[in-house]
């Protein structure tokens, strides 16, 4: 039987038309390698909502591995993220035009998670492919963590493999935003397949270098 891995995206947020995580999300439904097949769900771009789509489809899909990928504009690389915090404290409003300060993601919840996707070897996967990669040390304190300490949090104690990828622009989008780096949808779509199968083939992760000067 084929394990199911789950991938999620965000719907547009911040007035952009497009979100390059949901293009890139939703052109992979369906698609199957060796002993996989991919479900997409795409996530509202609002503090609370989010979580909840993200367990019910959790609990319906009972999914293997599950990389939740979110925008990052200004980003040059595919950020696989190490941490998610316990915290919301949003720079600008979500999609309710909620703007959250201070509050936790989970009120009495661990302060923080670390991603259960093998980080170090997915980055070191996708280098060796000719993607540009990074670990990433912090996913913000917006949606995109939210959502990230929600998965670690619904996914503690199951055997699931879990965690957030942040992906620049697209090219359409950075045309809009002169000197943002952006990142072609092709390649986003290889290097999330790169990812997936890495974390389904990969028991322990690597050991190198992957911290970052402050």
């Amino acid at each position: 039987m084929n394990k199911t891995v789950l991938l999620t995206g965000f719907e547009p947020f911040n007035k952009e038309t497009i979100n390059p995580a949901w293009e890139a999300v939703r052109s992979l439904a369906g698609q199957e390698g060796e002993g996989y097949r991919i479900e997409v769900r795409q996530l509202p771009c609002v503090f609370g909502a989010a979580g909840e789509v993200l367990r019910a489809a959790i609990d319906e899909l009972r999914p293997a591995v599950v990389i939740a990928v979110g925008q990052a504009g200004g980003r040059v690389d595919l950020s696989v993220e190490r941490i998610a915090i316990n915290i919301d404290d949003a720079p600008i409003p979500d999609n309710a035009q909620c703007q959250l300060v201070d509050q936790p993601v989970v009120a009495g919840g661990p302060a923080a998670y670390f991603s259960t996707l093998p980080i170090k070897a997915i980055v070191a996967g996708l280098r060796g492919s000719g993607l540009p990669a990074s670990v990433s040390q912090t996913a913000g304190t917006f949606v995109c963590n939210h959502v990230f300490y929600s998965l670690m949090h619904q996914t503690a104690g199951r055997q699931v493999r879990a965690g957030f990828i942040h992906i620049p622009y697209l090219p359409q989008q950075a045309a809009a935003h002169p000197g943002a780096p952006s990142m072609a949808l092709a390649e986003v779509v290889r290097g999330l397949t790169i990812a997936l199968e890495v974390a389904l083939s990969t028991r322990d992760d690597v050991c190198e270098v992957g911290g970052a000067v402050a």
